[in-house]
Formats: C-alpha cells, structure tokens, sequence
C-alpha cells in the first residue's frame, strides 16, 4: 500500500510540473488517504503484536 501512495505522489509531481493542476491535486489527495490508511495499518499491526507478547521488530 505504501508503493500506492509513492505512485500516486510521483504523478501528482508529474503533473504539477507539466501544468496539469486539477489532476496533481486528485493525484495528491488519493495518495495522502492512501498514505494515512497505511499509517493506521501500521499501529494497528504494531499494538496487536505487542498486545500478543512479542515485542515490534526493530
């Protein structure tokens, strides 16, 4: 999911450079949500296996 979140920043990067505003913003804003739904997953992730008795790998 986070290779998601890259794409969609390297397009909006893309098309901000080339002009293409309305789609840079699209862009950015799907890779933010996408970006945030992977940094819940991570917490959650990290809490049950912490939760389980097994310290998060370093």
């Amino acid at each position: 999911m986070l290779g998601w979140s890259i794409l969609f920043f390297i397009i909006a990067v893309v098309a901000g450079i080339l002009g293409f505003t309305g789609i840079a913003q699209a862009a950015s804003g799907i890779a933010q949500i996408i970006f945030f739904i992977f940094l819940v997953l991570l917490v959650i992730s990290l809490l049950a296996r912490a939760l389980r008795g097994r310290p998060p790998p370093l």
